[in-house]
């Protein structure tokens, strides 16, 4: 009876090990175990149009102050952009094939498609490939950010089509929804933040 004991024990160690290895890095905080930091942020991520502490967020919690910060910037450039919300779903698809960020990508299809953007173009972008039949926003939103991307900078040609098309602060605000979606990006590859694992994805998780 031992002998089974001990071999079960040494089995539910293995296997916990197996989930460290292969799962999140960085373990779920309950609510019960933040500090008082942490459960301010939380509390505000929550109360908001977010609703719930997935993605990025329990990460983030690591550093309480980061975290607030961060959250608030995402709260802005999701869902107070000047951009349409279709052309800004756009770009973090973009962001996300970019990284290679699966659970970015989970998450955000589907509401790029609600916004309106259309399922074949989401398919190219997942692809990894410029889409056809895109519409003149569409268009413009994805040379800046391929050149963002890419080269570090846009031309004069693509700024001078930004412009015209949304003006300084849109402009801006494609430049934010870039650099912010970068962080999450970054942040869910680091902590290996996965979706479920009956998700349908265009391409490979980066680093795994």
């Amino acid at each position: 009876m031992k002998t089974i004991l001990r071999a079960s024990a040494i089995c539910l160690l293995l296997a916990g090990s197996a989930v460290a290895l292969t799962g999140e890095r960085m373990a779920e905080i309950p609510l019960d175990k933040m500090s008082p930091a942490q459960r301010s942020v939380a509390d505000a991520i929550m109360s908001g149009p977010r609703k719930g502490m997935g993605g990025p967020f329990n990460a983030w919690l690591r550093s309480p102050e980061l975290a607030d910060r961060l959250q608030k910037v995402g709260e802005y450039v999701r869902f107070n952009s000047s951009l349409d919300r279709r052309v800004n779903e756009m770009a973090i698809l973009m962001t996300a094939q970019a990284w290679g960020s699966q659970y970015e990508w989970h998450a955000h299809a589907p509401l790029a498609i609600k916004a309106g953007l259309d399922p074949a173009i989401v398919a190219a972008i997942g692809a990894g490939r410029k889409p056809d039949n895109m519409k003149d926003d569409e268009a413009i939103v994805w040379e800046f950010t391929t050149q963002l991307r890419r080269d570090h900078a846009v031309d004069d040609a693509i700024y001078a089509k930004a412009l015209e098309k949304f003006g300084e602060r849109g402009i801006m605000d494609l430049v934010a929804v870039n650099g912010y979606y970068d962080v999450v990006s970054m942040t869910l590859n680091v902590a290996h933040v996965s979706p479920p694992a009956d998700a349908e994805l265009p391409f490979k998780q980066a680093g795994r």
